[in-house]
């Protein structure tokens, strides 16, 4: 049995049974009046649900052309740094990677977490599914104090319930794609901490803007209501930087509607990772997501949705190898910090390859 196979199997007990036990996990659907409310705030929900417009639309890449040989999870132990969580400047933008797609923003003098999972499961339940083969160093008792919490989506490597709870009490206000408030309402978050964008609104928080924008992927946690929530890429922007997440999704047209609205970005936190053939149309290939922080004018990329699970059946080093290969023909600036690494956006070190001492 091939892994992304054994991977949605897993996955699919993993549902099944947590939702004969009642699991809160699932979250909760968006109801009628919700939906109504949803068409009426964006062009892409068609009543029933969430859709990717078609013109937007394109092929990508014909073929994944893989390059390593090593296995999908890492036979030995990956290095895992110490953050700094220091306070920054206004002017100052410092990220840490966790892994996967949890980045801490330090920017505008705020702390903004993306997508954050600390998880040992990417499932709803923590007996059975994708487990972690690395572990942050920092937990997130040892986080500082959040003033700001992304959800892209709803797919359990993204929207962890126990961690959402877990940061509700140090975190001042959640901002999630439309749809995912639901979610968090079930969860206990208080209504008032919830912010739900579709894509193209904005808020500005202190002179900081964070715009929901658009990205081609699905969202759902059952085996049934899927897309019924949305899925979103990220841009957050002061008068000193830009910065652009492009969360999960494929290719498409939407890059380019991105940059013409926003221009060029200081950095790109690009997904990379987790493909194949039959999910060609949720993930980017490597050189896809290189292409796509290309058109949109990013000053700097880092590649990230790697380091942490197993969801699908390339070598756990392909994702980065690719995308430093490309990248590097394209005469682009990578940064690839080692996981809890903290970097500041203006003295980013270039990438060392650091996986590659790793088998």
């Amino acid at each position: 049995m091939k892994k992304p196979l054994i991977t949605a199997v897993a996955t699919a007990a993993a549902a099944a049974a947590a939702l004969l036990l009642g699991n809160a996990d699932f979250g909760a659907a968006p109801d009628r009046l919700d939906r109504r409310r949803y068409r009426k705030r964006c062009h892409h929900h068609n009543g029933r649900r969430f859709i990717y417009p078609d013109r937007w639309a394109e092929k990508g890449l014909p073929e994944d052309v893989r390059i390593s040989e090593k296995g999908t999870s890492p036979k030995e132990r990956l290095p895992v740094y110490t953050p700094d969580f220091t306070p920054c400047g206004d002017d100052e933008v410092r990220v840490t990677w966790f892994g996967h797609s949890t980045v801490l923003i330090q920017m505008h003098g705020m702390n903004i977490l993306s997508d954050p999972m600390f998880s040992e499961r990417s499932s709803p339940s923590q007996l059975i599914g994708p487990k972690r083969f690395t572990h942050p160093s920092a937990g997130i008792r040892d986080l500082p104090h959040i003033d700001i919490v992304l959800l892209s989506h709803d797919h359990y490597d993204h929207l962890d319930r126990r961690t959402v709870q877990q940061l509700a009490g140090k975190t001042d206000r959640f901002i999630v794609s439309l749809g995912v408030e639901k979610h968090l309402v079930r969860w206990r978050i208080p209504a008032e901490k919830i912010t739900p964008l579709a894509w193209w609104e904005s808020v500005s928080i202190n002179g900081l803007e964070i715009c929901c924008t658009p990205s081609r992927h699905f969202s759902g946690r059952g085996l049934v209501r899927q897309n019924q929530t949305q899925w979103c890429s990220w841009v957050l922007r002061d008068r000193s930087c830009s910065i652009f997440n492009s969360c999960d999704g494929s290719f498409g047209g939407h890059f380019r509607a991105i940059h013409r609205r926003f221009g060029d970005f200081g950095l790109a936190i690009m997904e990379c990772g987790q493909y194949n053939r039959n999910w060609h149309y949720s993930h980017l290939y490597p050189e896809e997501a290189v292409t796509a922080a290309e058109i949109i004018g990013a000053g700097k990329v880092m590649p990230v949705h790697w380091g942490a699970f197993v969801l699908s059946d390339h070598g756990w080093d392909d994702c980065p190898e690719r995308f430093v290969r490309e990248a590097e023909k394209r005469g682009m600036c990578v940064v690839t910090p080692h996981i809890c690494e903290t970097f500041s956006l203006e003295t980013a070190p270039v990438y060392d390859c650091w996986w590659r001492k790793y088998k």
